[in-house]
Formats: C-alpha cells, sequence, structure tokens
C-alpha cells in the first residue's frame, strides 16, 4: 500500500531529476456553455452592478469538490485572453480574475467609469479550464 511517505518521496526524487507534476486537465461535456445572463456586449452600467453567471449542460460545484461535469466561475476582467499555457494551470486569483469557488452564480461588480472587457471561464474542482475550455466571448460594457 503508498503512503503519504512514499508519494512525497517520489516526488522529491522527480523535482531533483527536473521533473514538475502537472495536473490533468477535466473533460467538458460536447455543448456545454458559460454566458452573461444580465450583460451583454456594449452594455452600459452604473458602477456598482450586478453579474449573473449562465451555465448550460454543466452543474456548479464548489472548487475542490471534483465531480463530474462540473466547476466553478471565474470572471475576467479587463484580462488579456488566457493563453493555451494557462489552460492548462490554474487561473490566477488577482484583481483582474475574479474566483467565485464557493459555486457562486452573481456577484456586485465595482469598476471606474470607462470601458472595461469581462469574460467568464468555467474552471474545474482545481481552478483549471477544462478541456475543451468552457468559456464566454468577451464583452465590452460602458461604465458610467
Amino acid at each position: 500500500m503508498t503512503t503519504w511517505r512514499t508519494i512525497l518521496a517520489l516526488l522529491a526524487v522527480f523535482a531533483a531529476a527536473g521533473f514538475t507534476p502537472v495536473a490533468a486537465q477535466t473533460p467538458s461535456p460536447e455543448g456545454a456553455k458559460v454566458y452573461f445572463i444580465n450583460l451583454k456586449d456594449g452594455d452600459t452600467v452604473s458602477s456598482p452592478f450586478l453579474v449573473q453567471f449562465g451555465l448550460s449542460g454543466m452543474g456548479v460545484a464548489p472548487a475542490g469538490v471534483e465531480k463530474p461535469n462540473t466547476g466553478h466561475h471565474h470572471l475576467l476582467i479587463d484580462a488579456p485572453a488566457l493563453t493555451d499555457e494557462q489552460m492548462k494551470e490554474p487561473i490566477p486569483a488577482d484583481d483582474n480574475h475574479k474566483h467565485f469557488g464557493g459555486g457562486q452564480t452573481e456577484t456586485m461588480v465595482t469598476l471606474p467609469e470607462g470601458k472595461h472587457t469581462l469574460q467568464l471561464v468555467l474552471g474545474d474542482w482545481s481552478h483549471i479550464p477544462h478541456v475543451p475550455p468552457v468559456m464566454s466571448e468577451p464583452i465590452t460594457i460602458m461604465v458610467q
């Protein structure tokens, strides 16, 4: 029977040899979609404003809960598109990448006046985008 000490020892051997473990990406079902329920490209809003997350073809589960065909929302605000390499890693957590690991499906957002981009990306139990990724098209909104 494998113990945690054995696993940690093997990881140390791999790390010393220059290998780093890569998390496996979780598959998404065909046709799964994430979208904004109450916003569309070109909308003008007053800050703070409500953002509602829609999801079809999958369910919502909190971060840390590994269950097939589920994930949790991430809201990208004024962030560049995730690169192919970033799609294989946990989504960053910062001012431009908001995590909703509790399974939330809406949030209030406060942004300064001006033009902003928003995009939704579904992450798996470990915050890594699914394969294929379940993400909305970016939308542009005007905050006044």
